[in-house]
């Protein structure tokens, strides 16, 4: 339950992300005085980059909460896989990794 309450929560974080993403994009594209900047293309990469990661994320931890639910063995293995991620992201993801 636990596994799949975090990949929502990690799926929301990256449709945000990918948002932020786009209002970088938007702003890019905004006719202004100067152009383009270095910042406005890295924080547009940048969001698009985190919220794609956090999209795979998040759907390998609800792939893992269903299997688990079903109690399918490749889900354990795959939450442990999973929770070696967990244990860098302070502090809610160490005590689930901990917790795996």
């Amino acid at each position: 339950m636990l596994a799949s309450l975090w990949g929502f929560l990690a799926a929301v974080i990256g449709v945000s992300m990918l948002l932020l993403s786009t209002g970088a994009l938007m702003e890019l594209r905004a006719p202004i005085e100067a152009s383009p900047t270095l910042a406005a293309n890295l924080a547009a990469f940048s969001f698009a980059l985190f919220g794609v990661f956090a999209l795979v994320f998040g759907g390998a931890h609800l792939w893992a909460g269903a299997l688990l639910r079903r109690h399918q063995p490749v889900g354990r293995v795959l939450m442990l896989a999973l929770a070696i991620g967990n244990l860098l992201v302070l502090p809610i993801g160490t005590a689930l990794g901990v917790y795996a």
